[in-house]
């Protein structure tokens, strides 16, 4: 009986929360609101057939269930490359079959969004595919491997001693491969990563391979076991030789420890008429330092409250002495929290489902994860970064000073309520066939709040404006070191010095940052992503609430129901901006 309370409660709870989105939505203008009927089905129907032919052309995995499949490498056989051009044609041609004309504004955006996603994933597949053919030399066996994965899918019996005998040649062919790949002065990154992943999926493969048959088929028991783990072990001392060739195929330019792959100019322009950004990358760092300008001003204003003068430096350097204790950050984090939603619920800012705010919850991070996410993270939990008993004294320091509660005020909005937390818990609900997912929105959302507290004066001391304004110029610096680094103007330590430098972060808080910033396969995008898309959830603000056009609530609550998009497509649907199919980014939102 419980039971069914408990579930006619989420229940209602959740209807309650839909109706309050569909009220926002009724709202915005006074004709009849009408998603879009048409899209929906030809997103799901893609996103389910890619689902399907992934796992179908990727090895199987002897620990999946009977629904899914096994772990997906990133990269895949030619044979699965190839089925999944074909599919991204398919659905090309369907699109085009649809009447855009007659399709209502939300349903235009959907096209527009899907119609770039396709033709984005054609090129991506076609780059991938030409970046495992340009490696065909070393990986010259792979065929083979494939042949047979091709065979166990349906079941043909394999001649084993054949097997072994493909299977020894190999391990004596990459080890010829391994000396000469030694021997090569020049590769690279992106044959490095390719060949990494390639090499992967073939050890999965090859595994799929001997799960399936190994037991059950007594010839291949009997010739095969040995042979495939000298052959693991093979391609395993393979890939190593490739990873040590990854620190001369990327930026190694200074003594940080911290290489990445940059992104050069033109890529960072594709990408950014990508996101629906059209701003060049100098004029977006030119409008960074805008922002750090009126930054150094209300800093100057704090500081001389605090008594410090204009050494804001100074005062910035007390706040972060106003740490809390060992133990007591998850207790200051509910403090932030309470205050936080306190706020949100007085000043009628934005629907909060019942649920959403009971089911949130605390996580501590790592030191290892702390070493790229010096501060906490959020989203269904709030990931609390603070000293362990393992960390050096420096070190400890450094994250107390880092994440006190001044700095921690304002980001909280940011990490649960009505940031990413929320977030989450209203894309899992609605609009739910949406998977135009976009830093913009994501990070923009999160960090627009931070814009919206200041404005509202949730900061009430100097202390608390020095913490948000700390923040907004970590914003700023990520903009201007992120694109500097990629164009190739900047080095990693460069980096580090200016956030030190300019901001006023702890060292090994903004090693940490850099180091999350640029290694691995980091998105160029990224980190100048929280400051932009805030500013264009703003300039939309100021379009729609400042004009009296909406409220406050029925602006936040009309963006969430909407799911992840680029902001810019947030704006068509809301104020019935003019669409045509070839649409190409044209809002310049950002005003000084």
């Amino acid at each position: 009986m419980k039971q069914q309370q408990l579930l006619l409660a989420l229940l209602l709870t959740g209807s309650m929360f839909c109706a309050l989105l569909q009220q926002a939505h009724a709202q915005v203008s006074k004709e009849t609101y009408v998603p879009c009927q048409e899209m929906p089905t030809l997103i799901q129907q893609y996103a389910a057939d890619n689902r399907t032919l992934s796992r179908y052309y990727s090895p199987a995995s002897s620990r999946s269930g009977g629904f899914g499949g096994g772990a997906d490498a990133s990269i895949g056989s030619p044979e699965k490359n190839k089925r999944l051009q074909q599919l991204v044609q398919e659905y090309q041609k369907k699109l085009a079959a649809v009447d855009f004309k007659n399709l209502s504004q939300e349903c235009k955006v959907d096209y527009i969004l899907f119609k770039r996603d396709l033709t984005e994933r054609m090129e991506q597949l076609v780059t991938e595919a030409n970046e495992v053919s340009k490696l065909s030399q070393w990986l010259p066996f792979a065929p083979k491997v494939y042949a047979l994965e091709q065979q166990r899918r349906r079941g043909y019996q394999p001649n084993a001693e054949g097997v072994a005998k493909d299977w020894a040649a190999m391990i004596t062919e990459i080890k010829s491969l391994q000396t000469k790949l030694k021997e090569e002065k020049v590769i690279d990154a992106e044959s490095v990563y390719t060949a990494g992943e390639v090499i992967n999926n073939l050890r999965q493969t090859l595994q799929s391979v001997f799960d399936f048959y190994n037991g059950y088929d007594p010839m291949f028991t009997w010739w095969v076991p040995t042979v495939h783990k000298s052959l693991d072990e093979a391609l395993t001392a393979y890939a190593g030789v490739w990873k040590t060739k990854a620190n001369s195929a990327l930026t190694a330019s200074d003594n940080s420890g911290i290489v990445g792959v940059r992104a050069g100019r033109a890529n960072l322009i594709k990408q950014l008429q990508s996101e629906m950004i059209p701003y060049t990358p100098e004029e977006l760092i030119d409008i960074a330092n805008k922002e750090f300008a009126w930054c150094d001003a209300e800093m100057l204003k704090a500081s001389n409250e605090m008594g410090f003068g204009d050494n804001w430096k100074a005062a910035l350097e007390k706040v972060k002495t106003l740490y809390v204790p060992p133990g007591k950050q998850p207790e200051a984090i509910l403090k932030l929290y309470t205050e936080s939603i306190d706020f949100l619920k007085k000043n009628n800012l934005i629907s909060i489902p019942p649920l959403a705010e009971e089911t949130w919850g605390m996580m501590m991070m790592s030191p290892e994860r702390q070493l790229i996410a010096p501060f906490f993270l959020g989203g269904a939990d709030i990931i609390i970064s603070y000293p362990t008993n393992t960390m050096a004294y420096e070190d400890r320091m450094m994250s107390m000073r880092g994440n006190n509660p001044h700095f921690s005020k304002a980001t909280v909005h940011h990490e649960l309520i009505a940031g990413h937390n929320l977030q989450q818990f209203v894309n899992t609900r609605t609009r739910t066939y949406r998977n135009f997912g976009t830093p913009f929105w994501g990070e923009g959302w999160a960090l627009y709040w931070e814009l919206i507290l200041w404005d509202m004066q949730f900061a009430k001391t100097p202390e608390d404006r020095i913490g948000m304004l700390f923040w907004h110029m970590h914003r700023c610096a990520r903009i201007i070191f992120s694109l500097n680094y990629h164009m190739g103007k900047w080095t990693p330590q460069q980096c580090i010095d200016f956030l030190v430098d300019r901001v006023g972060h702890e060292r090994a808080n903004a090693e940490g940052e850099v180091r999350r910033s640029f290694t691995g396969r980091y998105p160029p995008l990224y980190q100048l992503a929280y400051l932009t898309g805030g500013r264009q959830f703003y300039a939309l603000k100021k379009e729609l609430v400042d004009s009296g056009k909406m409220t406050y609530k029925q602006y936040h609550d009309a963006v969430m129901s909407l799911n992840s998009m680029p902001v810019e497509m947030v704006r068509a649907i809301l104020t019935k901006q003019p669409l045509t199919e070839n649409f190409k980014t044209n809002w310049r939102f950002y005003n000084e």
